[in-house]
């Protein structure tokens, strides 16, 4: 049976259909755009836009617009960005600052400067060992960390047999300081004073630069970085690789950067007179730090002639100065902000003396995961009559008795934090201790994981006096 034509369902329409019958239109757009783009002369200052720029807009903006579009976007976008296409893969690049390198190849090849022309700091340090960056064997340290190879375990000689030739290294230098100009922070290790010397000629605006597997000869090439301002030398780290950084070095550093205002000495050896030099040549260091120092006994009375130093700072030291001398000669240095110890060892008495004696002036004293630290060696920390905040953790000698014979002479004191002193006990808190504590502007009291200050404390007021500025933690 047949129906009327008039009578059957129509059937639905498709984008295929509305396409084909709209072609027309469209093949005339098309065509108006292809003549308009050839009819411009490149002599009358138009821009030739194809037509398959309707089918990608951006390329109807200028780079210098779609950069600052880019800019805006999040970071995590980055990734994603660079594979749209080679134009916004070569944009992208132009934003990147900061880059850290794996493969050295890359740098050699001229590629890398290339591909980020923007750079103002790069860290060569991973890509300056031999290791295979897919093995599970990830080794990490205080300053270095790698990848290694099964078979290097066999004779722990993994770092200096697998670093790079030092000829290399100073390639790799030659080639980043001819294409980054505005270099501002660079990581390096393993480089000679001739590499170094490169760099410190093309990049005159480095400011920061960390040092590996430094040497006295080696600080002749950062000599001629007038404007560096923060310095990181690494000598020797035990296990990895072996350097000495000694008064020469020393000397030859201070002479020729004197604009420093923050210097890191880890492993370094020295003395009084490397110190001195430093001290009296970078009249504008603010911040010097000592991570397992190897200096000679005396070095300590030198820290005088650091005038404008604001914080001074131990890290992982085995002593501070085994012999410091006679106090009337070890002086002090009179702009001393903060004094900072981290994971050192403090029980010499006559050492930890003589530097509490030099720090004197402190504001802030912060002392974390120190051993030694009992009773008897915190109690020098008194002749610092002007601290206003005293942070401890990882205290585990000290006493209650002990921590309140010294925080009692501090009359300016304001801030204090104890965190994880098991030694120090809610129940030995004395009621002078108590209304210490009303006092202050900010308290953080977590001696151990069982602390109970607020209830041991009710009988004696805590809370009334001073109470809005007490924080419960």
């Amino acid at each position: 049976m047949s129906f009327p034509c008039e009578n059957r369902k129509k059937r639905a329409a498709r984008w295929s259909d509305i396409w084909l019958n709209h072609t027309k239109p469209l093949n005339q757009m098309f065509v108006s755009m292809n003549l308009d783009s050839l009819s411009s002369s490149p002599k009358s200052g138009k821009t030739l836009i194809p037509f398959f720029s309707i089918i990608d807009p951006t390329l109807l903006l200028s780079d210098e617009l779609l950069l600052r579009i880019l800019s805006k976007l999040p970071d995590s976008q980055t990734n994603s960005n660079s594979l749209v296409c080679k134009r916004w893969l070569n944009l992208q690049g132009r934003l990147i600052r900061s880059i850290r390198i794996l493969d050295w190849n890359f740098l050699l090849s001229g590629r890398f400067i290339h591909r980020f022309p923007n750079l103002n700091h790069v860290d060569l340090i991973s890509g300056s060992f031999i290791s295979p960056p897919s093995s599970p064997i990830f080794l990490t340290h205080r300053v270095i960390s790698m990848h290694l190879d099964s078979a290097c375990l066999s004779n722990w000689c993994f770092c200096e047999d697998n670093m790079l030739p030092v000829e290399v290294i100073d390639n790799g230098l030659n080639v980043l300081a001819s294409g980054c100009p505005n270099l501002r922070r660079l990581h390096v290790i393993g480089a000679s004073e001739m590499g170094l010397l490169s760099v410190a000629e093309e990049c005159s605006t480095l400011q920061e630069l960390e040092l590996q597997k430094c040497s006295d000869k080696v600080l002749s090439g950062i000599a001629a970085c007038t404007n560096l301002q923060i310095l990181k030398l690494v000598g020797n780290v035990q296990g990895f690789y072996n350097s000495v950084v000694s008064d020469i070095g020393l000397t030859i550093l201070a002479q020729g950067c004197k604009r420093l205002v923050k210097l890191e000495l880890c492993g370094c050896e020295g003395s009084f007179d490397g110190i001195k030099a430093i001290g009296k040549c970078c009249q504008m260091l603010e911040e010097l730090t000592f991570c397992d120092h190897r200096m000679d006994d005396g070095w300590m009375a030198a820290l005088s002639y650091c005038e404008n130093l604001k914080t001074l700072r131990f890290q992982s030291c085995k002593t501070i100065d085994s012999n410091p001398g006679l106090d009337e000669y070890l002086g002090s240095c009179p702009a001393l902000e903060r004094l900072h110890l981290q994971k050192c060892q403090l029980r010499d008495k006559k050492s930890t003396a003589a530097m509490f004696s030099v720090c004197r002036a402190a504001r802030e004293i912060i002392i974390h995961d120190c051993w030694g630290l009992d009773n008897s060696i915190f109690s020098f920390a008194i002749i610092c009559r002007r601290v206003k905040r005293l942070y401890l953790e990882g205290c585990s000698l000290l006493t209650t008795e002990g921590l309140e014979l010294v925080i009692h002479s501090w009359k300016e004191l304001q801030s204090l934090r104890v965190v994880s002193c098991k030694n120090i006990k809610d129940s030995e808190i004395s009621p002078e201790l108590g209304t210490l504590f009303t006092t202050l502007q900010d308290l953080t009291w977590r001696p151990d994981t069982k602390s109970l200050l607020p209830s041991s404390l009710v009988e004696i007021g805590i809370g009334k006096k001073g109470g809005k500025f007490f924080k419960r933690t």
